[in-house]
């Protein structure tokens, strides 16, 4: 006897249909599961057969074969679970094949038959909705998740659920999704800054244009502070943005409980210790890394000069192509990584350079070292590179400053107004990027990012046109002699 259920795999973003043959025939009884299943999966057998035991359906007593097709995709993770156990009981006849019809599972199985949520169940909702499929056995806690894909969700407390309703005894109550975007919470303010006016200034500019930003200067100076407060400024996700970062979270596992849709941009903050595969994503079964997960918001390296520098230079490409291509023995994986990034760093090893009232103590072969650790091709990439002084005691005894939410208006305002049209420059304002290219030089890149800074400064400014102004504060935003000596 065979029946057959429907889930799917992940291969990096994507997910690739499967189908899960269950065979019954004479003989001993045994379990085997073929079709390339790794360690988690092949632990299935223990917790299908417990599971079918405990939601009180019999475990048919004969040589029982699962088969994984296509057999040649690697098959990773406890997804299989819940479409192996329901092709065992339509193999078994306790259901029939023809009710499983039109449905796709995904879920883990706990030895007492509960269903539990997997990662990367959108993905899986998606596949299913393009193959025709209607509805998708899953977790309940996972059914908000399924249904942004606009397919139905069958949400499942447990497996005796699925054999009920396959059944025609039980119907789940009616899943309402409301469609509506719920507000991010507990972004930190830009009202919690003293001081630090250039800082913030370069902040709202890099929210505007999507500019990436280092800050540099001694410890204590409110580097990693003004970062953390980017993303309170930045606009809010649209419906397929939002969409499109969620599905990395969910394939990530990093979806928070109660919140199925990421509805804020993402701000991710990995240690400097962080390996290269940590950043850009890999694995044997390729995963998104902490530059996928960024995707649309900010990935932040606080200290950027401690991290190793092939981590660092393997962003270089993601910060121009706006994805990450991972090849591997078993195939290719394409992650989106449209991100923001924003760094900080001392001056010098020791972190006085720049601070009058402190000496600084490294010797030129230490401050050498230092420099070699960011190549300039990197630091070419960041549109605003800003020196933050120690604040003053007046500024830090000064009134809280201005709220982020009056900052995001404008932002919103200028980013309208960027997409709406392309603004040119003035015959001035051309001839002073002219003369920057030739004197301070500036690359190529650097060129075109300046000009992609001074659209957004005049965009700030309700400008029509760029003038020169607007240029010369998008070229004060280059290479600072500070930071020129350190790097």
């Amino acid at each position: 006897m065979l029946a057959r259920t429907i889930t799917h795999a992940l291969v990096g973003l994507d997910a690739r249909r499967v189908e899960v043959e269950a065979h019954l025939q004479n003989g001993l009884p045994a379990f085997a599961i073929v079709g390339l299943p790794d360690r988690a999966c092949q632990e299935a057998k223990q917790r299908v057969r417990s599971g079918i035991t405990s939601a009180e359906l019999n475990w048919p007593d004969r040589r029982l074969t699962v088969n994984l097709a296509p057999a040649e995709l690697r098959k990773e993770g406890s997804g299989f679970d819940l479409p192996i156990a329901l092709a065992v009981l339509a193999a078994s006849r306790q259901v029939t094949e023809e009710s499983l019809r039109g449905h796709a599972a995904v879920g883990e199985l706990a030895l007492d038959g509960r269903v539990r949520p997997v990662a990367g169940v959108l993905a899986a909702a998606e596949g299913a909705k393009e193959q025709g499929l209607s509805r998708l056995f899953c977790a309940a806690a996972s059914a908000p998740e399924a249904a942004l894909a606009g397919i139905e969700p069958v949400p499942l407390h447990h497996l005796a659920e699925a054999a009920s309703y396959l059944r025609g005894d039980w119907q789940p109550e009616p899943f309402d999704d409301a469609g509506e975007l719920p507000a991010p919470e507990g972004l930190p303010d830009l009202a919690d800054v003293r001081g630090q006016e250039r800082a913030r200034r370069a902040l709202e500019l890099a929210a505007a244009g999507g500019h990436n930003l280092l800050l540099a200067g001694p410890p204590g100076t409110g580097k990693t502070m003004l970062a953390r407060r980017l993303t309170g400024i930045l606009p809010p996700l649209t419906r397929d943005e939002a969409l499109e970062v969620t599905r990395i979270h969910s394939v990530a596992g990093l979806l928070p409980p109660g919140r199925p849709l990421v509805t804020a941009p993402p701000f991710r903050a990995p240690h400097h210790t962080a390996s290269a595969p940590a950043i850009v994503g890999g694995g044997s079964g390729p995963r998104p890394g902490e530059a996928s997960l960024a995707h649309r918001g900010v990935l932040f390296l606080d200290e950027l000069a401690e991290f190793p520098r092939p981590t660092l230079e393997a962003l270089r490409q993601p910060l121009e192509d706006g994805a990450i291509s991972i090849a591997r023995v078993e195939g290719k994986a394409v992650f989106p990584a449209r991100f923001q990034l924003v760094a900080t760093m001392n001056l010098c090893p020791c972190g006085a350079r720049g601070d009058p009232a402190a000496e600084c103590s490294c010797s030129a072969q230490r401050l050498a070292a230092y420099r070699d650790k960011l190549s300039r091709a990197l630091l070419d990439r960041f549109d605003l590179l800003v020196t933050v002084p120690r604040p003053r005691a007046v500024e830090l005894a000064a009134a809280p400053s201005e709220a982020s939410e009056l900052a995001r208006e404008r932002v919103v305002a200028a980013r309208e107004r960027l997409r709406a049209q392309r603004i040119s420059r003035t015959d001035g304002a051309e001839a002073l990027l002219s003369r920057a290219v030739e004197r301070l030089p500036l690359s190529a890149r650097g060129r075109a990012r300046v000009a992609r800074v001074a659209a957004t400064v005049a965009s700030l400014a309700g400008a029509e046109q760029i003038e020169p102004e607007h240029l010369a504060e998008a070229l004060s935003f280059r290479m600072p002699n500070e930071l020129a000596v350190a790097a």
